[in-house]
């Protein structure tokens, strides 16, 4: 393989966990469907999706009775709309077995169906005393989802219609994926010292103390047992991935790249600069310096340069207009 061929082309595709509905598939409480173009339409082409229906696989059919959060002496209640009847212990149990199952699915990422009292990721309607309500509730079983896996790359569907969450989210389920392709098989000390080389760009964009920490992990890597090396250096590679890259540290990883271009003519260099500024103005997109250094890095001699992640760290099909 070229250093230059993206890693994100690497390997099987991204198993992703998501609401049914959002796939087009009629389970909601009227029998209809929130079929979500992104998703089914773009997302599809690059993941293996697992769909989940919470209320339907709980049992409560479709056509349905719809449910909603109140709040009541005790904690939050998820009750049937007309009926009252109270589905909370139901659903806990439910997710508690299907979040196991889940498990053995290896899921490098979650898409949620906005709004839901299932699935609802934040901002969800909760019912409170007087009949008032107030968006400052999570879906019942995506509350589970995100305590039983804190490190996973989860979104809503109407948040990914932000570029900038839809990049952080595309880009942390991939790395994801590049982790699993690393600790899922055998490996030695070198590959995970070659794979923490070639993310240190990526890092350095969304959180600089991560790629510092986990490189003294790494050097470490000869007195910890492996199992322990791997939990560990997963666990802050993702916590770290997790912090929105900024404006501002983006233009600082490009023009740490366009150091190597020193020897450059005047012009290019001008040219360099002017994207990379642009960019950290607001003017411009990211894919603008972007595609310039893309050019510079696959005519250089740089193999290390030519095989950072940062590049191309998932399918530039996935990302909306680039921020």
């Amino acid at each position: 393989m070229s250093p230059a061929t993206p890693r994100s082309a690497e390997g099987p595709r991204p198993r992703v966990g998501v609401s049914a509905c959002l796939l087009g598939e009629r389970v909601r409480y009227d029998g209809g469907h929130k079929r979500d173009s992104f998703v089914a339409d773009t997302l599809s082409r690059f993941v293996t999706f697992v769909p989940v229906c919470p209320e339907l696989e709980l049992g409560l059919g479709t056509p349905r009775e719809p449910i909603r959060l109140e709040r009541r002496p005790g904690g939050l209640r998820l009750l049937g709309v007309r009926s009252g009847t109270d589905h909370t212990e139901a659903m806990e149990g439910y997710a508690a077995g299907r979040l196991d199952a889940l498990a053995r699915e290896d899921l490098a990422g979650y898409v949620l169906k906005k709004d839901s009292p299932s699935c609802g990721m934040e901002r969800v309607k909760v019912i409170g005393r007087g009949g008032v309500p107030s968006r400052d509730g999570r879906g019942a079983f995506a509350a589970r989802l995100l305590e039983r896996f804190p490190l996973l790359p989860v979104e809503e569907e109407g948040r990914l219609n932000d570029p900038v969450l839809r990049r952080s989210f595309v880009v942390r389920l991939y790395a994801g994926q590049r982790l699993k392709g690393l600790f899922g098989r055998r490996w030695g000390r070198g590959e995970a010292v070659d794979f923490h080389a070639r993310e240190k760009l990526l890092l350095m964009a969304h959180e600089p103390e991560a790629y510092r920490e986990l490189g003294r992990l790494v050097a470490r890597i000869k007195d910890l047992p492996r199992a322990e090396f791997a939990a560990r250096y997963s666990a802050r590679f993702m916590a770290g991935l997790s912090k929105g890259a900024t404006r501002g540290r983006h233009a600082n990883v490009l023009q740490h790249v366009a150091g190597y271009f020193k020897a450059a003519p005047e012009e290019d260099r001008a040219e360099i600069a002017e994207a990379i500024e642009e960019y950290r103005r607001g003017v411009a997109p990211l894919e603008a310096p972007l595609t310039l250094l893309r050019h510079h890095v696959r005519r250089s001699n740089e193999a290390w340069l030519r095989a950072q992640t940062y590049f191309d760290p998932c399918p530039r099909e996935l990302l909306a207009e680039n921020p």
